[in-house]
């Protein structure tokens, strides 16, 4: 796995050597520390997809959290368009980088309505008046298939589908460049995470946005992701294009994803324009 070259003109993102050390309060004896990102280095290109992959405790939340400005790193560098990014620069991070968490209702206010959500970034990182913001909110619940009608509904009526979509146009209506999903979709049931990785892709053709998509769901991951990450135990294992990882696996954690998902090995049959998403 080769590091990637710094080239501003083909990369939206780029991230070598990226790591993070915790301090272990368990260590008695002596003051000690365990890592749990270890030198995790991958490039992302406009209006792609990129799949972090691994189990619990695998280091993938700290290391979205890291691309995305909430934790420091312990060593490495972030370059995003060639320049690169330092930890607290949060004003300009947040306007090109956003995320979107597992549980909606852990991110979103339940006594405030739809409008309240969306006015929050826009009165924190724009100069817009009022009438200004209510035309963005406006278009960005059009986006996510929401009708502007409903800004007055309080969130706490909402389902969870519902959220989910108030928290993707929250996350996009400033205007990114990428959107990290952590877990986006694993509390949905079928039906709703069909519909919402057809309006992430759908999103992603009309705004040219790239994602960054952390789960374990190897169905979602094929089908929405160009390139994948996959990480055992704060290291990177395999890197690359998601068709040639998935359809031949070096790592015996990525064949037992594989095959504790769908059943058997894929190969390139999977891919065929009729293979179910979830199959």
């Amino acid at each position: 796995m080769e590091k990637p070259q710094i080239n501003s003109d083909r990369y939206l993102l780029q991230v070598e050597d990226l790591s993070k050390s915790f301090r272990d309060h368990n260590a008695f004896w002596h003051s000690g520390s365990f890592a749990a990102v270890c030198d995790i280095s991958f490039s992302l290109e406009k209006g792609t997809t990129l799949a972090i992959v691994g189990a619990n405790g695998s280091g993938k939340s700290t290391l979205a959290k890291m691309i995305s400005g909430v934790t420091k790193p312990t060593k490495g560098r972030i370059w995003f368009k060639g320049r690169e990014l330092e930890f607290g620069d949060y004003q300009s991070r947040c306007r090109h980088i956003r995320m979107v968490f597992q549980d909606p209702d852990n991110s979103l206010i339940p006594h405030l309505n739809i409008g309240q959500v969306l006015d929050t970034p826009l009165r924190l990182s724009t100069p817009w008046d009022e009438e200004q913001r209510n035309q963005k909110i406006y278009q960005t619940l059009r986006l996510v298939g929401i009708s502007p009608d409903h800004a007055n509904i309080p969130i706490y009526t909402l389902s969870q589908s519902q959220k989910q979509r108030v928290a993707l146009a929250r996350a996009v209506i400033l205007e990114p460049e990428i959107l990290v999903l952590d877990n986006a979709l694993s509390s949905m049931d079928a039906s709703v995470k069909t519909q919402l990785i057809n309006l992430l892709l759908n999103l992603q053709k009309q705004l040219g946005i790239s994602y960054i998509y952390l789960g374990q769901h190897v169905g979602i991951i094929k089908h929405i992701s160009d390139n994948i990450l996959v990480m055992k135990a704060g290291h990177m294992v395999e890197y690359g294009n998601t068709r040639e990882v998935l359809t031949n696996p070096s790592d015996d954690f990525t064949r037992r994803l594989i095959e504790s998902h769908f059943g058997h090995a894929l190969d390139a049959s999977a891919w065929e324009p009729d293979s179910a998403i979830f199959e």
